[in-house]
């Protein structure tokens, strides 16, 4: 099992399998940045697009996402994490290069005749705007191809967390599942990082598809790295005795008998029976929803308001600092682990004492449009902080999972309560979407902000409200640890 049992220092294999788990966070939010990165300077303007038409584009991969996660953590329970996640990265790193191809497929359809050159098609496309019926048939074909291939997109990423906490399950003890789960899930903000100087900079000198192709293509890169290096601890020749004690320290049999310990399975609706696994659904519907708005509107937001577009100097430089700042989660997902050790704690206490401070931080958020009246820079600190909350309250909501249940039906119950998360995101999306084409062409009046302006400070007042709502449902649902006994 192991190189080296003579020598007495443990291992260290697990924070290996933590940095694959980062790396493919990384690519994760790469491919999902493309679309909102270039949909308002580059591909609106090829297609007519509005704001309420990129929202049903978000939302529809938002409740796609939804409902295949109900059936990607059942997957990933069936095939292992190690097949699960390849399928998982394989289908959405297939559906991330798709989009590059929606351009060409709309002006084959609309024009009646193919071309294989991307910048072919925006003089095709410009030509057939003359004819007001032609711009409609353009917009709804171009949206539907992109809904084609958001929907592939949403499918594989499905399995990406699924995949992930039942990784850190199997590696890690509980007490550390959450620093754990903080540092891959800082992938987020790293990949949010990367992509304002990446993406827009791609689409401008190389075109909006190759932005999709390129960042696509990392995925099977990963997979490759995935296939050699991830075993399970048991089975893995660089996990030693020591380190592998360490892993499983709180398992819920005797470790000695892990490798033959029975597999208690939980069908899709007996998961939704459980208060514990509604305390997570609690946990992600509302706080899922304010990060995937910040995600896929953060670089409207600085367009639409401040004026600036995400191909723009001072338009990269604000997402950058926005998910900057984010990267204060590190610090954040570490509380548990300290109120665990330092108050002797369970897991689930120092979990949701911790969840509670998080909870303040977004509050913040009721002040992003009213400071923003004096410069830009306050509102991009203020949902770097919010993003920051987030990723610190994320990092813990999905590990109450692994608290409650035992590993071998992790992936199940993040798959069932990533329905909430998926539903959540796509009322935020839809919605705000919907909402904004509303207060602009009614010309809405809201605590002193007109049309779009108001739309955003209802969001963001909504937004600063569903951390504390949410970590109150949970409390009254599960307000004690406990955790839940299957039958084998």
């Amino acid at each position: 099992m192991n190189p080296s049992e003579s020598n007495n220092r443990m291992t260290n294999f697990r924070w290996v399998v933590c940095s694959l788990l980062f790396v493919a966070l990384v690519v994760n939010y790469l491919d999902r940045q493309v679309l909102s990165l270039t949909w308002k300077d580059f591909i609106s303007p090829e297609f007519g697009w509005t704001d309420a038409d990129y929202g049903l584009i978000t939302g529809v991969f938002s409740i796609v996402y939804a409902v295949a996660m109900l059936f990607a953590g059942k997957f990933v329970d069936y095939a292992g994490t190690k097949r699960g996640y390849l399928w998982a990265i394989g289908i959405w790193s297939a559906g991330a290069c798709m989009h590059a191809f929606c351009g060409i497929l709309t002006d084959g359809i609309v024009s009646g005749h193919w071309t294989l050159s991307f910048s072919g098609a925006l003089e095709n496309l410009e030509a057939l705007r003359t004819v007001s019926d032609t711009a409609i048939m353009v917009t709804t074909v171009s949206v539907w191809l992109f809904l084609g291939a958001r929907c592939v997109l949403s499918v594989g990423e499905a399995g990406n967390f699924p995949s992930s906490i039942k990784a850190v399950a199997e590696y890690f003890p509980k007490k550390d599942r959450g620093f754990a789960t903080g540092i891959f899930n800082s992938g987020a903000q790293v990949g949010a990082l990367v992509a304002p100087f990446s993406i827009p900079l791609i689409a401008k000198y190389y075109g909006w598809e190759a932005a999709f192709l390129i960042i696509g293509g990392l995925g099977f890169v990963w997979m490759g790295f995935w296939v050699f290096i991830y075993k399970a601890p048991r089975k893995n020749p660089h996990v030693n005795s020591k380190e592998l004690e360490y892993i499983e320290q709180d398992s819920e049999t005797n470790p000695a008998d892990a490798a033959n310990e029975p597999k208690a399975k939980v069908g899709l609706l007996q998961a939704f029976t459980y208060r514990q696994t509604w305390a997570v659904i609690c946990g992600r519907f509302l706080p899922d929803s304010v990060w995937w708005f910040l995600l896929f509107w953060a670089p409207a937001f600085i367009s639409d308001i401040h004026g600036h577009s995400s191909a723009s100097a001072h338009g990269m430089l604000a997402i950058f600092l926005i998910y900057l700042i984010s990267m204060l989660s590190l610090a954040g997902s570490y509380l548990p682990t300290y109120f665990v050790n330092k108050d002797k704690m369970n897991p689930y206490a120092g979990r949701m004492k911790a969840m509670l401070i998080y909870a303040v931080f977004p509050l913040l958020g009721i002040g992003v449009m009213p400071l923003g009246e004096l410069s830009m820079w306050f509102p991009v600190v203020i949902i770097g902080i919010m993003a920051a909350a987030h990723q610190s309250w994320s990092a813990n909501v999905y590990n109450v999972v692994s608290d409650m249940f035992p590993k071998s039906v992790v992936a199940t119950v993040t798959g069932a309560a990533g329905l909430a998360s998926g539903l959540g995101s796509f009322m935020s999306n839809y919605g705000a979407g919907r909402l904004f084409v509303y207060t602009q062409d009614i010309n809405l009046v809201f605590l002193g902000f007109e049309g779009k302006n108001a739309g955003y400070m209802i969001v963001f007042i909504c937004a600063g409200l569903a951390y504390l709502f949410s970590w109150t449902m949970m409390k009254l649902l599960v307000p004690k640890y406990k955790l839940v006994e299957l039958n084998n």
